[in-house]
């Protein structure tokens, strides 16, 4: 029997926590487990629609494992799911969302189902949709005098506004978690 189900990879070193966000997902995605960059680069392929990925792990962090993805050309979609409080080190960084543990079944499927939408569109909105989370991130977590100071900060604003005339959509922080919603039905719609 042909599966066609989204695949999943949970990549977390903490056992315990992959398997919870494996018995959330169970039925819904195919699903794969790595407990540490290496082997989450063992496991990605071209097939895996979403990562779930944790940043602080031993040996290969979550950030070298997806610098390597990238480098070896997966496109496939990332969400960083971890207890690191973002800092602005990951206005570089290439995912696509940032949760901050700890994380409910809702908002982790709910990031799934967004990230499996983004693939319907085209590459701006996707960009457009990650500069919008890694500001939500940021904000929600710095206050204003650092995000003020921040060098990375103003480069990803600047990044926004450039990617908002781009596209053509307005994106404010409250409609960044129904950002898919906001996109009018006439945006043109192209397969990754």
């Amino acid at each position: 029997m042909d599966d066609t189900r989204p695949s999943v990879l949970v990549v977390d070193d903490e056992p315990s926590v992959a398997k919870a966000y494996s018995l959330w997902l169970d039925g819904e995605y195919q699903i794969e487990t790595a407990h540490n960059g290496e082997e989450a680069l063992d496991a990605v392929c071209e097939t895996t629609d979403v990562v779930l990925l944790d940043r602080r792990m031993p040996n290969v962090s979550g950030d070298e494992a997806l610098s390597r993805m990238r480098e070896a050309g997966y496109d496939c979609r990332v969400a960083m799911v971890t207890a690191v409080d973002p800092n602005f080190d990951i206005v570089e960084m290439p995912f696509d969302d940032y949760l901050s543990k700890p994380v409910t079944r809702e908002e982790v499927i709910g990031t799934i189902e967004e990230l499996l939408d983004l693939a319907a569109y085209d590459d701006a909105v996707a960009e457009r949709f990650a500069v919008e989370r890694k500001r939500a991130a940021l904000e929600s977590r710095k206050p204003d005098s650092e995000l003020e100071e921040s060098e990375e900060y103003a480069r990803l604003q600047q990044q926004s506004e450039e990617l908002s005339t781009d596209t053509g959509m307005e994106m404010d922080h409250d409609s960044v978690k129904k950002a898919l919603g906001d996109i009018e039905s006439d945006e043109p719609k192209t397969a990754f």
